[in-house]
């Protein structure tokens, strides 16, 4: 059973909610528009934008993407077809197919990076200090 202390509905608590909704939705229409301007869906975005970081197997990508492995499937056929994205046998299972960024790719995903100003001229304002500390917050958050 959950404590109070991680169930509390004060209003600060609220507010703070409220803000962070407020912060994902921007980030989310930002992140559709840069997909738009180089004809890809949000998902096939943050495909690629996972692949950027290195190759991964298609139902680990599934997992990361909270979705089946056949509609990862589907992204990836879309990628491959526009020389995003290759499939590559897993060099340690070679059973296994991972899914990988070609060189266009990474580019693309670099742009798409590189467009997302909503959260990147905010955290200018702020000090190192606040940032780290802000870091710290969030990755706080997120374990918990």
């Amino acid at each position: 059973m959950a404590t109070p202390e991680k169930t509390r509905r004060d209003p600060l608590t609220l507010e703070v909610i409220d803000l962070i909704g407020t912060v994902v939705a921007r980030y989310h229409e930002e992140y559709e528009q840069a997909a738009t301007q180089h004809s890809l869906t949000g998902a096939q975005a943050r495909l690629l934008s996972l692949l950027s970081l290195g190759p991964l197997p298609m139902r680990q990508l599934a997992r990361k993407l909270r979705c089946e492995p056949s509609n990862v499937t589907g992204i990836v056929d879309r990628l491959e077809s526009r020389d995003l994205v290759e499939r590559r046998p897993d060099p340690s299972d070679r059973r296994v197919k991972v899914a990988a960024c070609t060189d266009e790719g990474r580019r693309v995903a670099r742009s798409l990076r590189d467009s997302l100003d909503f959260a990147r001229e905010p955290l200018a304002g702020l000090s190192e200090e606040e940032r780290e500390l802000l870091r710290g917050l969030l990755t706080r958050m997120v374990e918990a």
